[in-house]
């Protein structure tokens, strides 16, 4: 173990980040009123370039007029490559409540991109004399942006969390694909004749975790297009949540349940997770670095796996 300690991500639940565009006003309210942890309003793809100057003043709105409660508030912004993007955070830090939490800011491809958005964030914070530093979220969705996935982690004190997008990232990536997320078709191999389907957003999916914890991030699983296909979506919620991911997007009212159903851990667990904790406390006074725990070796790679668990329950419960 090196001795730089890994840093701890934000303590705050981020099970399901439901999306809405801000061309839509009229959702804002039952998206308030959701089981989502976080909420995110949409000024990049969901919205017409000829509805971008609304939207903006809708969300803006929305800040002061709608009671979020104790979600996490974030506003997803027109891409860096666009004439939008810099009218995007100055009007909402300028105009919107201090009630906005976050900024999320997508097809991020360097660190320099961050830079750019944080410069300008500091700006807008100082001249306005905000009290709450704005948070980020970066999604990952080129080629570009997993080559440089680590380097993104670590780019400003500012980012709490990243996402994977796949279908951008499947387009940059020039993946023979149209889902958004989930099995694809054909990605297969064959053994005695039958189709064995893997996984082809496993490898982005780690090395985003593994930039993340390296550097206090959250991981986050992105959309899952098939909204009427909820054991779609379960499968690969379970497959991001075994990676070490927190959470997913819900691109659907009905995902929601779905994410959080998947993102929080089971009673079963919890208790499993605080009995190897008392069984390890046990062996740690009997002068034991190791104990056997319902017929397997628990040691201290065991507790700290167990208190992730725990403290994820106790922080949803929170």
């Amino acid at each position: 173990m090196s001795f730089r300690r890994q840093p701890t991500p934000p303590a705050r639940p981020n099970r399901c980040q439901l999306f809405g565009p801000g061309s839509r006003p009229a959702i804002f309210e039952k998206m308030a009123g959701s089981a989502a942890d976080v909420i995110n309003l949409d000024l990049e793809d969901s919205v017409a370039p000829s509805d971008k100057d609304s939207a903006r003043a809708n969300i803006i709105a929305a800040t002061r007029d709608v009671d979020w409660g104790t979600k996490t508030l974030s506003v997803r912004i027109n891409g860096l490559d666009t004439p939008w993007w810099y009218r995007d955070v100055v009007d909402l830090l300028e105009q919107g409540s201090d009630r906005l939490d976050q900024i999320m800011i997508p097809k991020v491809g360097c660190a320099a991109d961050l830079y750019a958005v944080d410069a300008l964030v500091t700006a807008v914070e100082r001249a306005m004399g905000r009290d709450s530093p704005i948070a980020f979220e970066v999604i990952i969705e080129s080629a570009a942006g997993i080559a440089h996935v680590e380097e993104i982690a670590a780019a400003s004190p500012r980012l709490q969390a990243m996402s994977l997008g796949a279908a951008d990232f499947a387009a940059s990536m020039g993946m023979a694909t149209t889902g958004i997320g989930g099995t694809q078709e054909q990605y297969y191999m064959l053994h005695d004749g039958a189709r064995h389907y893997s996984d082809p957003w496993h490898w982005a999916q780690a090395a985003i975790v593994a930039a993340c914890r390296t550097h206090g991030v959250l991981p986050v699983d992105g959309p899952f297009g098939d909204f009427s296909d909820d054991e779609g979506f379960r499968a690969q919620a379970r497959r991001s949540a075994t990676l070490g991911m927190v959470g997913k997007w819900a691109i659907h009212p009905r995902q929601v349940a779905l994410a959080n159903e998947v993102f929080t851990p089971t009673e079963a667990a919890v208790a499993e997770a605080r009995e190897i904790l008392a069984a390890m406390e046990a062996a740690k006074a009997r002068g034991e670095g190791a104990t056997v725990y319902k017929g397997r070796l628990v040691d201290i790679a065991s507790i700290k796996q167990a208190e992730v668990i725990v403290r994820q329950s106790e922080m949803i419960a929170g």
